[in-house]
């Protein structure tokens, strides 16, 4: 993908907030942060040389286990030391076995905190998404259709990672910004990606009077076939059956 800078007719670079604005292949324009963008070079590459550092130090930690081939074995073996040292027990597979009880009486434990916990990330995170979609002003402004409808279309598309709502494209990669290389993008430019690639989307856009073509001549009284265009649905019920109708043309 290629960016050239816009010009106005005297051949000036044209600026939105005091930033350049570029134009795109497929005719976007983009005001390109130049300072953000240097910032999240600098960011990522103190991230590399981090990773780097981490990486050198542990093989360094490993060089002293050098020829141990069955490190589970050693670790087994040290354990048994262990035990023996501690003279709980005479024996030290007697150890092993009060060890077992304990363990089993705390298990049912842990596995139901693990449980509410999962529970309660996937209530935040159904939360986080939904919200996002009942405040898009991308959905208030540019679609026909209400936000709990595109939620139920696009809303797999959105996770919730790090504390922050991130979405994913059909080629299963996140979806980053066009205006802040390196960062992902936010949520109502990441949905109007979405709706881009989506094959129906003259279905869903305000004021695209595209119809969706009638079946078996029924027309706006929908019938067996249902609803001739979005505009002619009633309800939230109708909307969603038709969408579904086309989805699947």
């Amino acid at each position: 993908m290629t960016m050239k800078l816009k010009l106005d007719e005297n051949g000036n670079v044209v600026l939105q907030d005091g930033k350049p604005v570029y134009v795109q292949d497929d005719g976007k324009e983009i005001a390109f942060d130049a300072a953000s963008t240097i910032q999240t070079i600098s960011r990522l590459n103190g991230e590399a040389k981090s990773h780097r550092e981490r990486a050198e130090a542990a093989e360094g930690r490993l060089d002293a286990f050098k020829g141990i081939e069955d490190p589970a074995a050693a670790a087994k073996a040290l354990e048994t030391v262990k035990n023996l040292d501690d003279k709980k027990l005479v024996d030290a597979g007697e150890v092993e076995k009060v060890k077992s009880e304990v363990s089993k009486g705390y298990q049912v434990q842990i596995d139901e905190a693990r449980a509410q916990l999962a529970q309660a990330n996937q209530n935040l995170a159904s939360h986080m998404i939904g919200g996002n979609f009942a405040r898009s002003k991308l959905i208030a402004e540019k679609l026909a259709v209400p936000a709990d409808l595109v939620q139920a279309r696009f809303g797999s598309a959105f996770k919730v990672e790090d504390g922050k709502v991130v979405a994913y494209g059909q080629d299963g990669n996140k979806i980053f910004s066009r205006s802040r290389p390196g960062e992902v993008a936010d949520f109502d430019e990441a949905l109007d990606h979405l709706i881009e690639q989506y094959p129906h989307k003259d279905h869903i856009l305000k004021g695209s009077g595209a119809s969706g073509g009638s079946s078996g001549g029924n027309g706006a009284g929908g019938g067996r076939h249902g609803a001739a265009s979005l505009a002619d649905c009633k309800t939230d019920a109708e909307r969603v059956a038709y969408l579904d109708k086309v989805g699947n043309q």
